[in-house]
C-alpha cells in the first residue's frame, strides 16, 4: 500500500506522523550499526586461520609448483580450493552449534584410543610446521643481511611474550597486515605476461602428469592448503570467541570467504612463478620464489618478499602451536584460552611455550629451508585425511548437530574431497614405502 507521507517534510505531518517516521529512522540505522558490529565482533577465525596456510610452507610449496610444473597444478588447486572451502565451513558450523573445539568433540564423540590416535597425528604434523615458520622467519630476515641465529630467537621470544602477557589478538593483525605484501603476486602474475590462454586451459581442464614427483608436490599442495592446525584453530577460535548461532551465517561468511581469499592468493602465486622464473627443478632458496616479484619490486624484490615472508610464518608461528595447545588441552578437558594467565591455564601455555622452544631450536640447526619446508608439507598431506574423516563423521550426525548436520548434496561433496585426498596421500605413502626398498622412482 503506498504511503502518502513517504515524501513529505516533517513539518507538515502531524506531530505523531513525524515521530514514528524519525522512530523508523532511527530503528533501521541501529539494526545496521548492530550488523556491523556483529560483522566485526565475528569475522576473524575463518580469515586468519586461511590466510595463516599461505606461511612459510605454503609460499616455498606453491612457488616451487610453479617453477617446476608451470601451470599445470592450478586445476589442482581449484580442487584444493573446494576442499579447503567445505572443511573450513564444516569446521565452524562444528564450533558455533557445539560451543566446542574439534579435539573436545573427538574425544567425546570417538573412543579413547581413536581420539589418541588422532591426537598424535596432529602433534607429529604441528611440531613439524613450528620448525618450518620460525626456518620461515630465519630466512625472510637474512634476505635483509640478519642472522638466523639473531633473528629466530629474538622472533621466538617476541613471539611468546604476546601470546602469554601481551595483546595476542593485536599482533594477529599486524602480522595479517605484514602478510598482505603477498598481494603483490597478483599484481607480478599481470606482469610477467604470462600466457593467459594456457593459464585458463590449465585452470578449467587438468593437465596432471603421471610422476612421483608431480603426485609428491600434489599431495604437499594438499598438506599446505588443507591443513590440519588450520582447521583444528577455526574450531577452537570459533568456541573461545563465543559466536552464537544466530550469529552463525556471519561466521560462515568468514569462513567461506576466508578460504577464497587464501587459495586466490596462492593461485597467483603460481602463476607469476611460472611466469617469471621458469626454472625445471624445484627451489632451492627463498631468494627463488622471491624472483617472481622482480615484476612489481625490481631490485627490492628480495626485501618485498621477505616482509611478507616474515609476517606470514609470524603470524603461523603462534597460530600453529596455539591449534596444538587448544587440541590437548580440549582433549584432557583443561582450561584453555590466550585471554587466561599462565596460572590459570598452565597446561594450554606451556604446551605453547615448549612449542615455540622446539621449534625455534631445530629451525636454528636446518640448512636447506627449501627441502624442510616441503617435506613438512607432505608430512601435513599425508596426515590430512585422518583429521578430515573425523571431521566429515562429526558434521554428518544429527546426534552432535541436529538439523544443522550436513544435507544430502553438502554430505556427498565432503565425502568425495575427502576420499580424493585419502587416495593422493595413500598414493605417496605406497611411493614413499617403495623408495626405501629401491622399488620404482622416489
Amino acid at each position: 500500500m503506498l504511503r502518502l507521507d513517504a515524501a513529505v517534510p516533517d513539518e507538515v505531518l502531524t506531530e505523531p506522523a513525524a515521530t514514528r517516521r524519525r522512530a523508523r529512522f532511527a530503528q533501521a540505522t541501529a539494526s545496521r550499526y548492530r550488523r556491523f558490529v556483529i560483522v566485526l565482533a565475528v569475522m576473524g577465525p575463518g580469515i586468519i586461520a586461511a590466510n595463516a596456510g599461505n606461511d612459510a610452507g605454503g609460499i616455498i610449496t606453491y612457488a616451487s609448483a610453479g617453477a617446476e610444473f608451470g601451470y599445470r597444478t592450478l586445476f589442482f588447486m581449484v580442487l584444493v580450493t573446494v576442499a579447503l572451502v567445505v572443511v573450513q565451513e564444516m569446521c565452524s558450523r562444528l564450533g558455533v552449534f557445539t560451543g566446542k573445539g574439534l579435539a573436545a568433540l573427538i574425544r567425546e564423540e570417538f573412543s579413547l584410543r581413536v581420539a589418541a590416535f588422532a591426537l598424535v597425528c596432529l602433534v607429529v604434523a604441528n611440531v613439524g610446521l613450528v620448525v618450518s615458520e620460525f626456518a620461515g622467519i630465519g630466512a625472510a630476515l637474512e634476505l635483509f643481511g640478519v642472522s638466523k641465529y639473531l633473528s629466530v630467537p629474538i622472533s621466538a621470544i617476541a613471539i611468546w611474550a604476546l601470546v602469554l602477557f601481551g595483546s595476542y589478538r593485536y599482533a594477529e593483525r599486524i602480522f595479517l597486515v605484514l602478510a598482505l605484501v603477498f598481494l603483490a603476486y597478483p599484481i607480478a602474475a599481470v606482469l610477467s605476461h604470462p600466457h593467459w590462454s594456457t593459464v585458463a586451459a590449465n585452470t578449467l581442464v587438468p593437465h596432471f602428469l603421471m610422476s612421483s614427483r608431480f603426485i609428491l608436490l600434489g599431495v604437499a599442495l594438499i598438506g599446505t592448503t588443507v591443513t590440519p592446525y588450520m582447521q583444528l584453530y577455526v574450531a577452537a577460535a570459533v568456541a573461545d570467541k563465543g559466536i552464537s548461532i544466530e550469529d552463525y551465517g556471519y561466521e560462515r561468511v568468514d569462513a567461506v570467504a576466508g578460504a577464497i581469499f587464501g587459495d586466490v592468493i596462492s593461485l597467483f602465486i603460481i602463476i607469476a612463478t611460472a611466469a617469471a622464473v621458469r626454472r625445471p627443478g624445484q627451489l632451492s632458496t627463498a631468494a627463488d620464489a622471491a624472483s617472481a616479484l622482480k615484476p612489481v619490486a625490481g631490485s627490492f624484490a628480495s626485501h618485498l618478499f621477505g616482509i611478507g615472508l616474515f609476517g606470514a610464518s609470524a603470524l603461523a608461528g603462534a597460530v600453529v602451536p596455539l591449534s596444538t595447545s587448544y587440541a590437548i588441552s580440549e582433549a584432557v578437558g583443561v582450561e584453555r584460552s590466550v585471554s587466561r594467565r599462565f596460572r590459570e591455564a598452565p597446561l594450554f601455555l606451556g604446551l605453547f611455550t615448549g612449542q615455540v622452544v622446539i621449534g625455534s631450536a631445530v629451525a636454528l640447526v636446518t640448512s636447506n629451508l627449501v627441502h624442510l619446508l616441503i617435506i613438512t608439507q607432505v608430512l601435513n598431506g599425508l596426515i590430512t585425511p585422518v583429521i578430515l574423516a573425523f571431521i566429515l563423521v562429526m558434521a554428518n550426525r544429527r546426534s552432535l548437530l541436529g538439523d544443522a548436520a550436513n544435507g544430502p548434496v553438502f554430505r556427498v561433496v565432503s565425502t568425495v574431497c575427502v576420499a580424493v585426498v585419502g587416495a593422493l596421500s595413500l598414493v605417496v605413502l605406497v611411493q614413499t614405502v617403495l623408495s626405501i626398498f629401491g622399488i620404482g622412482s622416489a
